[in-house]
């Protein structure tokens, strides 16, 4: 597949690196010419230096032969009128990074297509979603859902409390026959296991577990967690995603916003009606106290300093928050967060890219998560008809290395992938794969 991407800084560069694996021809564009330096130096992509709003330069990168073209610089108006030229000018399919969630609406994506932009993407707004699934389940470090709910990937990191620690996987399935979910990789020492059934549960390790709905309950049993109710809820930063997360939350939970803008304050104050807006530093400890952070069940900061994120979620466990949910946009430092206590991490890279990267496979992918924290992805794939997973049970597939099939949804029902099971063809077949595995597991379903 030929690509483009447009971009203007790490979100471009992040994409480019995905996909790169993959055997695509991709081309990046942005202003920037010291970042192209890097990324030339260090990959084989073609860089172009200059405006993705120029005709001129958009033909430089022959977006008369791209399959794809992505624009995801910050500026909405850029992407917006990058996906039109492009559109024009011969790309076959485009998809544009927006910040205004009016666009999304049915009848404004109806114009957006008209004028030539097929698919749109609002990170901010994805963001506050998981944000308010992750207060929604406490217990868990990762939540991602497929087919609505039908299946939910969980991660979980064990603990002293779990019950299944040094068990191996055939002892677990042994002493709980009726479970309704299936671990599908363990992250243990920067290392990360596709587990087989005399595979053995460690403390520390992080579990990631498919589960349908009536599993997650036993789940929770067996990983040593309890669920904790959000009542009281305390936010750093009164950007995009700190505004539309109080706005879902506000009318069930009470809510106290930390902005250091004061003009930003008085525009919060006119949008937000049942949350308490406070102009203030949020590094500032006395003022913590006396807002009450000792009585807060949850601590969400999402500035744009991503270093002051992860001081204040450290500073809110100190004073006994068990809640932390820090925005982090530097991918490096999704492992040092987690090292240091901060499980639950917020980036805006993988949730453009788990939205973007469907649109560049070959198979009919529905939903895919890229993982924070390991190199991987969850994927959702719909099975055609005569592809090579219907040919017989799930135990006589030849999956490539690096794959496991964690589920199935058929119409409104889900199962839990066994040795056993038929998969047909229109299921949904959601599997985890590392990278080096992707581009071989998608002949499985065409």
């Amino acid at each position: 597949m030929n690509i483009i991407i447009a971009g203007d800084g790490e979100v471009g560069f992040h994409l480019a690196k995905m996909l790169s694996g993959e055997n695509h021809n991709i081309t990046i564009v942005d202003p920037h010419q010291e970042l192209l330096k890097m990324i030339e130096t260090h990959t084989d992509l073609m860089t172009i230096t200059g405006d993705s709003t120029s005709i001129s330069v958009l033909e430089q990168a022959n977006v008369r032969r791209a399959d794809l073209l992505i624009s995801v610089v910050h500026d909405e108006k850029i992407n917006i009128t990058t996906c039109v030229l492009g559109k024009k000018l011969g790309a076959r399919r485009t998809i544009a990074r927006i910040n205004n969630t009016e666009y999304l609406t049915i009848e404004n994506r109806e114009i957006m297509r008209s004028l030539g932009i097929d698919a749109m993407v609002c990170p901010e707004r994805i963001a506050a979603k998981e944000i308010v699934k992750l207060l929604g389940q406490t217990a868990a470090t990762e939540i991602f859902d497929f087919s609505e709910g039908r299946l939910s990937l969980f991660l979980i990191k064990l603990d002293e409390k779990a019950l299944v620690l040094n068990k191996t996987l055939n002892q677990v399935a042994h002493e709980n026959p009726r479970l309704d979910f299936r671990a599908i990789a363990i992250h243990r020492n920067n290392k990360t296991i596709i587990p087989k059934g005399d595979d053995v549960f460690k403390l520390n390790d992080l579990a990631y577990v498919i589960t349908k709905p009536d599993g997650v309950d036993s789940l929770l049993r067996l990983g040593g967690k309890q669920k904790q109710e959000i009542r009281n809820v305390m936010i750093v930063g009164g950007g995009r995603i700190g505004r539309k997360t109080a706005r879902r939350i506000e009318r069930d939970m009470n809510v106290k916003l930390i902005e250091i803008d004061k003009e930003r304050c008085l525009n919060l104050i006119d949008q937000l009606e049942h949350t308490l807006i406070i102009n203030a530093d949020a590094r500032d400890i006395d003022l913590l106290e006396d807002e009450g952070i000792r009585n807060m069940d949850a601590f969400i900061a999402v500035t744009n300093d991503y270093e002051t994120n992860i001081l204040t979620c450290l500073l809110a466990q100190r004073f006994g928050v068990k809640r932390v949910i820090p925005l982090v946009e530097n991918i490096d430092y999704i492992g040092i967060s987690q090292s240091i206590g901060i499980e639950t991490i917020i980036n805006k890279k993988l949730i453009t890219a788990s939205y973007i990267v469907r649109f560049t496979m070959d198979a009919e992918v529905t939903s895919i998560k890229c993982l924070s924290g390991i190199d991987a992805e969850v994927l959702e794939f719909v099975v055609k008809p005569g592809a090579y997973v219907t040919r017989r049970p799930i135990k006589k597939i030849d999956i490539p290395k690096g794959c496991i099939i964690g589920g199935i949804v058929r119409g409104m029902q889900s199962f839990i992938a066994v040795g056993d099971f038929q998969i047909q063809e229109g299921d949904k077949v959601v599997i985890f794969a590392l990278p080096e595995a992707i581009s071989k597991v998608q002949a499985l379903f065409n």
